[in-house]
């Protein structure tokens, strides 16, 4: 059985598997699910109709998933809105925001103070740092990383697959440095490095890898110059 303290907010129709840990002063809205072995720190709020600590599944034709950590960890003073599903593995650091319909797969790690925007995809095995901002409608290809305070615009699309199934690839999604901005629609390739502080314009396409401190737009992205 799980423990629940007596400080937890609980809405109704609320599933709580065994093996489960929620620390002080947790909310959790109505018809949310959490499954088992999740851990829930001090101080989260936790929407309605959300499922955590889900565990993946697979098909033939998908990839071998790593089993790994199978626990989902959610850290103190995240806040977690409505219809969100996390998977099993992951870890959510300390006062993230993660917006309402937002999918987060399993093997991420989203670091302290960063925001998971409305209906944004968070495939797996992917990092992202410190104080990054991913907007709504945003696709985060698995095997990606994010380094801290990087901007990820609307509707920005990612991916991690060069030859889209037709050939034998070791999947890897794109690295974006350090403070880099990445404009509204962008969509960027796989394995591109994205340098520090550098701007992809909206709706850019990204084929090859930006270098640091640039501004880059256009289909081909290629450098501008002011």
């Amino acid at each position: 059985m799980s423990k629940i303290p007596e400080s937890t907010q609980l809405g109704k129709q609320i599933v709580i598997e065994d093996d489960v840990t929620i620390g002080e002063n947790v909310v959790i809205g109505h018809n949310t699910i959490i499954l088992k072995g999740t851990q829930i720190k001090d101080n989260v709020t936790i929407g309605c109709n959300c499922v955590l600590g889900v565990q993946p599944g697979n098909s033939q034709r998908m990839r071998k998933i790593s089993k790994g950590n199978t626990q989902l960890v959610v850290q103190s003073g995240t806040q977690i809105g409505h219809l969100v599903s996390i998977y099993s593995g992951t870890l959510i650091g300390e006062n993230v925001f993660i917006g309402d319909h937002a999918s987060i797969r399993e093997n991420v790690s989203v670091a302290e103070e960063s925001v998971v925007g409305r209906a944004a995809i968070i495939e797996l095995n992917t990092t992202i740092g410190r104080n990054c901002t991913i907007q709504t409608l945003a696709y985060v290809t698995g095997d990606t990383t994010l380094e801290e305070n990087v901007f990820i615009g609307p509707c920005v699309s990612m991916s991690n697959d060069k030859y889209m199934g037709a050939q034998s690839y070791s999947l890897n999604g794109p690295h974006i440095k350090k403070g880099a901005k990445i404009g509204n629609n962008a969509s960027l390739l796989p394995g591109v490095i994205v340098g520090m502080n550098s701007i992809v314009g909206a709706g850019a396409v990204v084929t090859k890898n930006v270098e640091d401190n640039i501004t880059a737009t256009g289909v081909p992205a290629k450098k501008i110059n002011f």
